[in-house]
């Protein structure tokens, strides 16, 4: 139990797991902010490893994302346009997002550019699903998405890769890694650029509608990225991590007001870990995250939106008996914002207590988790977790958890001019979660369903276009996943069926009993995967159900599938060249009402990968 509970922290990571793979014994560290096995972890986790990216020949985040039970995505046109992430029904802003254990995104917008993220950058990802500001604080309502850059270690190795595909897309990555036995380091740089297609059919005014504009024009991107991680491990047990990432990207557009943007996002962190004595492990971790975002009218400059989000933990994690892990932690974390409106505040800090207890008796696994934040402009907020695991046989487990969550509204939900709702209120909400999983020789499965009720939902109204407290939502949903092989192909199914329902309680409302916007009743995705020699082949099928693109259920987003091929073969070792047509039959539809997604599509890719 020692070196499991002491060997990695939420930042120090070693293993990793795939989640369209069978795989034994991966490490995980989101959702407990401590090193774990995934048949030790209470909570749903779906974790893509770097094979997973490059099996699925994935050209962005949104690629990897899509069909994640309990995930469902908008789109805002194509790539590099503004891209959502709901979990488990939640609101978009409801996801926290972690990038190598630094909290990012927008303290103006509330969500993270998941559009510019760089895929090659990436090593793995981590989705935990259901509460966890028991651990993290304000905005772990739906869940935790943890993003971690290539780390390196081990010989010299480099990589290399060149594409290019439909709507005159290119794309290119190179990088070098290595460190030997202590150390590790990883040096890596991207760029993509794709003329695009014409992002939106919008409505002008009067009764205008989605992007409130008609410009049929193709709508490009273009972005540039590059990340440094390096570290080393001294022999007298300390640890010191480093790293760093930037990416700038140029996006076009349709819009009334705007129709071109210049954004930068950075994350620089660092953690210093050390065990003073057998029994107990201190992390020191320290970050800044940013997030800058000019906007233009064609070519002239608009508005700027700056964010700047400062964080600081201090984590001890002390075995307190054999298979029982006690934690005690504090959070800092500083928002301050920059932009061309005039907000009424510009800045506010957040401070953290928490304490989280693991333990294990007999066939029974038991998480309690307690946090306390002082948020400045809120006050003080309680939350916590419980959850329990029991072996009912080998390979087959039962769980169960509860767990409360808060978040506080952003800024522009509040101050925006013409647009924000000083008097809005923080969101609570509370989850019930049951599962059952197997682990068997001809795979994994799972099954989990969970109930969310949240209060004071913060949502937009149109009818006084600005945001509101909804008085309650209420959310259901089960997933399903299945892993396993058949007659030689890898198959892996996930099914998400959800619920989720806007309630107001005690007064009229015309929304009550509606479905929350842009989230599919049913989704559904296959993935089937085979070698032969040389050569692999791969399908991908997405359905996803109706949706509803506003609170009033009055406009309508139909269902849609889209089916995947891609294929590999290796010329020698360690190079490839890869091939991937997505929406093969070249369906229209929409995540988004009134902005268009990608018809069939082809990408060739060359890869040098040791």
């Amino acid at each position: 139990m020692k070196n499991r509970c002491l060997s990695a922290t939420a930042l120090l990571l070693l293993g990793s797991h795939s989640a369209f793979a069978v795989e034994l014994n991966p490490v995980i560290v989101t959702a407990t902010r401590t090193a774990q096995t995934a048949d030790e972890t209470l909570a749903s986790v779906t974790v893509i490893t770097r094979k997973d990216i490059e099996r699925q020949q994935a050209q962005s985040v949104q690629d990897l994302l899509r069909g994640v039970p309990g995930v469902s995505i908008t789109n805002n046109g194509g790539p590099g346009k503004a891209t959502s992430v709901f979990l488990r029904g939640t609101e978009s802003d409801h996801v926290l997002v972690m990038i190598d254990g630094v909290k990012v995104g927008s303290a103006t917008l509330g969500t993270t550019a998941f559009q510019n993220i760089p895929i090659e950058q990436i090593e793995r990802i981590e989705i935990v699903r259901g509460p966890r500001s028991s651990l993290y604080g304000s905005e772990a309502i739906g869940g935790v998405i943890q993003i971690f850059t290539r780390k390196g270690g081990g010989a010299l190795k480099t990589f290399f890769s060149v594409g290019g595909g439909s709507y005159r897309s290119y794309n290119a990555s190179a990088g070098v890694s290595g460190g030997g036995e202590r150390g590790w380091f990883s040096l890596s740089a991207s760029g993509i650029n794709t003329s695009g297609f014409n992002a939106c059919d919008g409505k002008p005014s009067p009764g205008g509608a989605g992007c409130f504009t008609t410009e049929p024009d193709k709508d490009g991107y273009r972005n540039l990225s590059g990340s440094l991680r390096a570290g080393y491990r001294f022999e007298n047990g300390l640890k010191m991590d480093a790293h760093a990432l930037r990416t700038t990207g140029n996006t076009e557009f349709d819009g009334n007001l705007v129709n071109e943007s210049e954004s930068v996002q950075s994350v620089l962190g660092g953690t210093i870990s050390f065990s003073p004595v057998d029994i107990w492990q201190m992390t020191l971790a320290a970050g800044r995250s940013g997030d800058e975002y000019d906007t233009f009218k064609t070519g002239v400059f608009n508005s700027r939106f700056d964010t700047e989000r400062d964080t600081l933990s201090f984590q001890n994690n002390i075995i307190i008996a054999p298979e029982h892990l006690l934690t005690l932690g504090i959070d800092y974390q500083d928002d301050s914002i920059d932009n061309t409106n005039t907000f009424a505040v510009t800045s506010r800090n957040n401070k953290g207590l928490f304490t989280q207890y693991l333990g294990k008796f007999a066939a029974h696994d038991l998480k309690l988790s307690l946090r306390r934040d002082h948020n400045e402009q809120f006050g003080k907020r309680t939350t916590g977790g419980a959850a329990w695991g029991y072996a009912l046989s080998k390979g087959l487990k039962f769980t169960a958890s509860y767990g409360t969550a808060f978040k506080a509204p952003t800024f522009n939900e509040l101050y925006f001019p013409g647009y924000g709702n000083p008097s809005l209120g923080p969101e609570e909400s509370r989850s019930v979660e049951f599962g059952l999983s197997g682990k068997t020789m001809w795979g994994n499965w799972s099954l989990n369903t969970y109930e969310t009720r949240i209060d004071n939902l913060i949502a937009f109204d149109a009818s006084i276009f600005a945001p509101t407290n909804i008085d309650q939502a209420r959310i259901r949903g089960l997933e399903a996943v299945l892993n396993t092989q058949l007659g030689g192909w890898d198959l892996n199914t996930n099914l998400t069926l959800l619920d989720p329902e806007n309630r107001a309680a005690g007064t009229p409302d015309a929304n009550d009993g509606n479905a929350l916007p842009r989230r599919a009743r049913q989704s559904l995705r296959f993935d089937a995967d085979r070698t032969f020699g040389k050569y692999k082949f791969g399908t991908t099928l997405l359905a996803v159900g109706k949706r509803y693109d506003n609170l009033s259920n009055t406009r309508e987003l139909g269902s849609y599938a889209t089916l995947g091929l891609r294929g590999e073969y290796a010329l020698a070792k360690d190079w490839r060249v890869q091939a991937r047509i997505e929406n093969l039959f070249d369906k229209d539809y929409e995540t988004a009402a009134f902005f268009n997604q990608p018809g069939r599509n082809l990408y060739l890719t060359l890869r040098y990968q040791p």
